[in-house]
């Protein structure tokens, strides 16, 4: 889509750009499961003759072969494109994703919920009032979503402010969003730092500020507010759970996106230590679902299953998601 803020998007003639099979998407899944991932998280680029059906087909596949796996896939710039491809009514199109076993939909492609700032951004992507409808057609239709918002870059403090309220209207309305996910902006690799006139990311102070002012605008309407830890790294999203922050989200096997923009905290956190960290700031660690059904907590040390390392490469798969109890 030629976002400035993104190191990661290629061109169809680019020498490193690929596309994966739906055999390499199921076998990179189903070592993850083998590992105990809980979701598999899919989002990937819009190809100029993708098949309209692609996504849906995507999704039989994936559950065909792992149907207590957890599909969490596709922006609301993939329904759009989704929604453009097959010619379906966007409630039709989500209802038929729906049925083949789509659990839940990222709240991304979000970046500031304004339009004018998303023109200097993102000018390709969706104006704001299609993320909303989007958005609320899914909560509508009993489909989860995540928030999500990007700051750091050409944003003042003034745009958060309305980016949250926006987002607590829509929960008011529909009680659709599991959680809200503070995404700072990583600047290194990117066109909007190099040629935009973008800060270079958020300071600690300002991943702070974002994070307690979540909590507090957000309070009475979204429950959860996750850290970023492959954004902020352990440390300060450690500071960011005692600011206002309870979910420190799942480990990754994989990713690509961050990585591709700069980020070097890495992927793959161990379920160990993400106990060991919580506990290092005297909160308890607990294993929830996708849709923050809590599955176990671990109280004591005692308490905790032995370890599973994973292979060395998988699909962008979020297991032993873990947030924080007594966060409020």
């Amino acid at each position: 889509m030629g976002c400035s803020f993104c190191g990661f998007g290629r061109g169809p003639q680019a020498a490193d750009a690929y596309s994966l099979s739906f055999e390499e998407v199921i076998r990179r899944a189903r070592e993850a499961w083998d590992c105990g991932a809980s979701e598999v998280c899919i989002q990937g680029g819009l190809p100029r003759d993708l098949d309209g059906y692609f996504y849906r087909d995507l999704l039989r596949a994936i559950k065909r072969s792992l149907p207590a796996m957890h599909v969490h896939a596709f922006s609301p710039m993939e329904i759009d494109y989704g929604v453009l491809k097959t010619g379906l009514p966007l409630r039709d199109y989500l209802k038929m994703m729906k049925d083949e076993g789509l659990g839940s939909i990222p709240g991304t492609a979000a970046e500031i919920l304004d339009d004018l700032i998303r023109r200097q951004l993102s000018p390709n992507k969706l104006p704001v009032a299609r993320w909303v409808e989007i958005i609320t057609a899914a909560h509508e239709l009993s489909i989860p979503t995540t928030s999500t918002m990007m700051y750091g870059h050409v944003e003042e403090p003034a745009d958060w402010v309305r980016h949250l309220l926006l987002l607590r209207s829509i929960q008011k309305r529909t009680g659709g969003f599991t959680e809200f996910v503070p995404l700072g902006f990583i600047h290194q690799n990117t066109r909007l730092y190099k040629h935009g006139g973008a800060r270079p990311g958020a300071l600690r102070d300002e991943h702070l500020r974002v994070h307690a002012l979540s909590r507090v605008l957000l309070h009475g309407a979204i429950r959860n507010v996750q850290v970023s830890w492959v954004k902020l790294g352990i440390e300060t999203s450690l500071a960011c759970l005692q600011a206002g922050a309870n979910d420190f989200g799942g480990t990754l096997m994989e990713e690509n996106i961050s990585k591709a923009a700069g980020a070097t905290y890495g992927e793959y956190v161990s379920p160990e230590e993400f106990r060991a960290n919580i506990r290092s700031i005297s909160r308890v660690p607990a294993e929830r679902s996708t849709t923050y059904k809590v599955r176990r907590t671990f109280g004591r040390r005692e308490d905790d299953p032995p370890s599973v390392s994973p292979p060395l490469r998988l699909a962008r798969t979020e297991t032993h998601a873990v947030y924080t109890e007594g966060a409020y």
